[in-house]
């Protein structure tokens, strides 16, 4: 079995490596933002988030039209969420292609209600704005992680409810390895704004990559006491439980996820890794069969598929 879960293991890394041509490709989602009467949303803010991806979220603001555009997305699924000033948000799922057909443009309806974030850009050049970050998030995805700070920063002193700018602030700091200049950030985030609980993920890997165990699960697992806990939340609490080698502990963080989105490969993935780890070949099958069905065409498929074969060959 020892020698069967090497070759898995170095399957797993040619998968990898192999498939980084492919990943190194991008895609663009577009769209347009109405209220309930049908009318366009001039400065709406529209976050496409993939925990898997690298970088992780992109923001897009609306402009006169209603109309929003990111690019630079990774092939998976993306969470876009559209928010304005006294609108309730809206959020919804997207599959992003790479190649092949363009994906098809997306509508959002926002209904009055609370106010969403991003709010207070009246007076504010839209188009301008979204040219600064679009410019902010090349330098991101080209590694110009001073220049990507400086533009972001830049966009806060005009609009300081751009929150979620801080985000990804904090993340580029991450990628320096500046960790205590990226909790700053993550700090910044004021109590009660809907990015905080995003925060609080990113500091828990913050921590976690900076070497600090205790800080990143104590901050995951503060998270996870919400009673709205996101799937992130207990995903990121599994990996802080399996770097600390609380295996079954990370399992059930893992199980979290699963069951708040049963077609999110990722947690089922890290299921069947750790059903290997405790020489459970068929349970470890029957994850990886689990990815497979649920994301067919995500990374952690190809990679299932090639830890399903060299099991059964073992």
């Amino acid at each position: 079995m020892r020698e069967s879960l090497k070759l898995s293991f170095a399957a797993l890394l040619v998968v990898l490596l192999g498939a980084l041509p492919a990943m190194a490709q991008t895609g663009r989602i577009g769209g347009v933002v109405k209220d309930d009467k049908g009318q366009p949303l001039k400065g709406a803010t529209v976050v496409a988030e993939n925990p898997s991806a690298s970088p992780p979220s992109f923001t897009a603001t609306t402009d006169d039209k209603g109309r929003f555009s990111i690019i630079g997305l990774r092939a998976g699924n993306w969470k876009l969420t559209a928010s304005a000033p006294n609108f309730q948000p809206s959020v919804g799922q997207v599959p992003i292609r790479t190649i092949g057909q363009p994906n098809p443009p997306v509508e959002f309806v926002l209904a009055p209600g609370a106010a969403g974030g991003g709010g207070g850009l009246a007076g504010v050049n839209t188009k301008e704005l979204q040219a600064e970050l679009k410019a902010a998030d090349d330098k991101m995805v080209a590694s110009d992680f001073d220049g990507a700070i400086a533009g972001y920063e830049g966009m806060i002193t005009k609009v300081p409810q751009l929150t979620a700018l801080y985000l990804q602030i904090g993340r580029a700091q991450r990628m320096k390895k500046s960790y205590d200049a990226a909790l700053a950030a993550y700090a910044k985030i004021p109590a009660g704004d809907p990015n905080q609980e995003k925060a609080k993920v990113e500091i828990g890997m913050t921590n976690l990559e900076k070497g600090d165990l205790a800080a990143a699960d104590s901050a995951l697992t503060e998270a996870s006491q919400n009673l709205s806990a996101s799937r992130e939340v207990f995903y990121n609490l599994g990996e802080v439980k399996f770097a600390k080698g609380e295996t079954d502990a990370a399992m059930a963080a893992y199980q979290r996820a699963a069951d708040i989105d049963p077609k999110w490969a990722k947690p089922y993935f890290k299921l069947g890794l750790g059903k290997l780890q405790k020489a459970d070949s068929p349970g470890a099958i029957q994850m990886m069969e689990k990815v497979i069905e649920v994301e067919p065409t995500s990374a952690e498929a190809a990679q299932a598929k090639a830890l399903i074969e060299q099991l059964k060959k073992g």
